[in-house]
C-alpha cells in the first residue's frame, strides 16, 4: 500500500482579512499524470479521522490524493474564541477556503472531489460555483437540506459531548476538539439553519457525480442523494445496505470499487 508522502504539513491561507494554517498531506505525489482526488472531510473530520481510507482508494485506482483539515479541525487553525459560524459556513468553505487552499498549493486543472457529509455538501457547492475546477464528484452522505432526523441526532451528539468521553475521543483527531465540535454543533442546531437548502444551487453542476448513501444513515434519508439526481443529470446513485452515515467506514470495499470504476469510466 502506498504510504502518505511524509507527515502532514501546513500551508498559510488568506481568508477574510486573516491568515489561517491548513493541515494537509499528499498521497503518491510522484504519480504526476494520475487523476488527483481531493478529500473533503465530514463535520467532525480531519486528516487523521480519514485513517487509511484515502491511501486505500488511491492505491486501488492509481490516483494521487490530497487530504486536508478545514480551518477549525484537525491541526489546522482553530476557531477564534469569539468566532461563531453562520448559516453560510459551508458556502464560505466552498467559495473561499477551498479555492484559496488549492491555489496556495499550486493545484492546477480540475481535480476529482471526494466529500463526506458536510464535506460532500462543500464539494457540491464548489463544483457549482467553479465548474472549470471540478473534474467530477464522489459524494458520500451529502446534505442538500436539513431533515428532522439530522437535527435529532446532532442533539444527541451534543448530549454525548457534554456527558460522555466524546471530547477525549475527538482529541485524538483534533488539536482543539472544542473548536471542532462546537463550530459544527451550534450552527446545525441554530433554528436559523433549518431553512438551509442548496438544491437550486447544485443545478449548476456540470461535472459527473456519483452519490453514495447508506440505507441506515442516521443523519439523513435517501432523499438527499436522490435530490442530487433530480438536479444534476446523469448522476449515478449507490444506496448501500448495512451502512450508516459513513459509507467509507461501513462499506469501504464497495465505496472503493464504485469510485474507481466511476472515475475510470469518466476518464476514458
Amino acid at each position: 500500500m502506498t504510504a502518505v508522502a511524509g507527515a502532514p504539513r501546513k500551508v498559510s491561507v488568506a481568508w477574510r482579512q486573516r491568515t489561517v494554517e491548513v493541515e494537509y498531506t499528499w498521497i503518491a505525489p510522484e504519480r504526476a499524470a494520475a487523476p488527483l482526488v481531493v478529500f473533503l472531510h465530514e463535520g467532525l473530520g480531519s486528516v487523521a479521522m480519514w485513517k487509511d481510507f484515502p491511501q486505500r482508494l488511491c492505491e486501488a485506482g492509481g490516483f494521487r490524493g490530497l487530504v486536508f483539515s478545514r480551518p477549525g479541525y484537525g491541526q489546522s487553525s482553530p476557531r477564534a474564541a469569539d468566532e461563531v459560524w453562520g448559516v453560510d459556513f459551508m458556502h464560505q468553505q466552498a467559495h473561499e477556503v477551498v479555492p484559496a487552499f488549492l491555489d496556495a498549493l499550486g493545484v492546477q486543472g480540475a481535480p476529482w472531489l471526494f466529500g463526506h457529509s458536510d464535506g460532500a455538501s462543500i464539494a457540491l457547492l464548489f463544483a457549482a460555483r467553479f465548474p472549470e475546477r471540478a473534474r467530477g464528484l464522489v459524494v458520500l452522505a451529502p446534505h442538500l437540506f436539513v431533515e428532522d432526523v439530522t437535527v435529532e441526532n446532532i442533539e444527541r451528539a451534543k448530549d454525548a459531548y457534554l456527558h460522555t468521553d466524546l471530547a477525549h475521543k475527538l482529541g485524538r483527531y483534533h488539536g482543539d476538539p472544542d473548536s471542532a465540535f462546537w463550530g459544527w454543533n451550534r450552527i446545525w442546531l441554530d433554528p436559523a439553519f433549518r431553512t438551509w437548502n442548496i438544491e437550486a444551487e447544485i443545478a449548476a453542476i456540470r461535472a459527473p457525480a456519483l452519490a453514495i448513501q447508506g440505507l441506515d444513515d442516521e443523519y439523513g434519508t435517501l432523499a438527499q442523494i436522490r435530490g442530487i439526481a433530480q438536479q444534476v443529470p446523469g448522476t449515478q446513485l449507490l444506496e448501500l445496505p448495512a451502512c450508516a452515515h459513513s459509507p467509507h467506514r461501513d462499506q469501504p470495499e464497495a465505496v472503493i470499487a464504485a469510485t474507481v470504476a466511476f472515475i475510470a469510466a469518466c476518464d476514458q
